[in-house]
């Protein structure tokens, strides 16, 4: 789809047709970068946002120590001091 840039104070911008937004499920903002010399419009994302549901899919969690495991080395039984 080809669309026209239209100028906006000293900046350009493009219309994007309602059927687009609703598809791409944009809201208010969107986020912008760029990849390859090309200009990626991309939804905004909360931070962290799934990352419960992903917790959750990973299994219970254990609450064990993995340092309790290891055994002392000689800077632990000679150097450490409390």
């Amino acid at each position: 789809m080809k669309t026209e840039l239209v100028r906006i104070g000293n900046s350009r911008g493009i219309r994007i047709p309602k059927p687009l937004i609703e598809q791409c499920g944009f809201g208010d903002e969107v986020d912008l970068r760029i990849e390859n010399e090309c200009l990626i419009i991309s939804p905004e994302r909360v931070p962290r946002e799934g990352w419960e549901e992903k917790f959750r899919a990973a299994g219970p969690l254990e609450d064990e120590l993995l340092l309790g495991t290891a055994s002392a080395n000689q800077f632990d039984r000679k150097e450490w001091r409390w």
